[in-house]
């Protein structure tokens, strides 16, 4: 049998197919911010057992909830609505955030009083590189606009340009028109 102080994700099959064994598939999760995170476990033994989840950080030790696996969960008023289990013995925990990093234990007890340990360490971060994406896209944006807002502007040069032209040999025309006709009055 397990101690509460062995390492995260150990377990022992039981001898002779009596009492509890647990198996551990991820003892460590890293997670971010806001992510939804699956503390998975699986046990066998006889009979339907209770199962209990504590999480225990600096501060201290707080029950998360309790189960029998078909029955309706007991969760903590801190977890309500922030908990998912499931009658393999997996938790599933709703938009994880820094406080939630610690050691998630998992107590597995058969109906005869065998009992088995695990520990799931979960650590969550923030992510920094989000911030980073938003503004590499914003400045994608203005880069953006502001190539649409150059070859208008040059565009508009050379419209500007060609008006400018046109208006400029009118106005050679006509003042060639009226020396001719000055011409031809005398």
């Amino acid at each position: 049998m397990l101690s509460e102080h062995q390492a995260p994700g150990l377990s022992s099959e039981a001898p002779l197919g009596r009492g509890v064994s647990l198996y551990i598939p991820q003892p460590s999760i890293n997670a971010t911010v806001r992510e939804d995170i699956l503390l998975s476990v699986e046990y066998s033994c006889v009979g339907v057992p209770t199962i209990e989840w504590k999480y225990t950080t600096n501060w201290g030790e707080q029950k998360i909830v309790e189960w029998k696996p078909g029955t309706q969960a007991n969760v903590s008023q801190s977890h309500r609505d922030r908990v998912c289990t499931f009658d393999n013995g997996s938790i599933q925990l709703f938009s994880v955030g820094l406080s939630d990093s610690g050691y998630y234990s998992i107590k597995v007890t058969e109906h005869l009083g065998s009992s088995q340990f695990g520990t799931i360490i979960l650590h969550v971060s923030e992510i920094l590189y989000e911030d980073l994406h938003f503004v590499a896209v914003f400045l994608a944006f203005l880069a953006t606009v502001a190539a649409v807002l150059i070859s208008l502007m040059w565009v508009c040069n050379k419209c500007a340009y060609k008006f400018q032209r046109k208006r400029r040999h009118k106005l050679k025309e006509s003042k060639s028109e009226e020396i001719e006709l000055q011409d031809v009055e005398c």
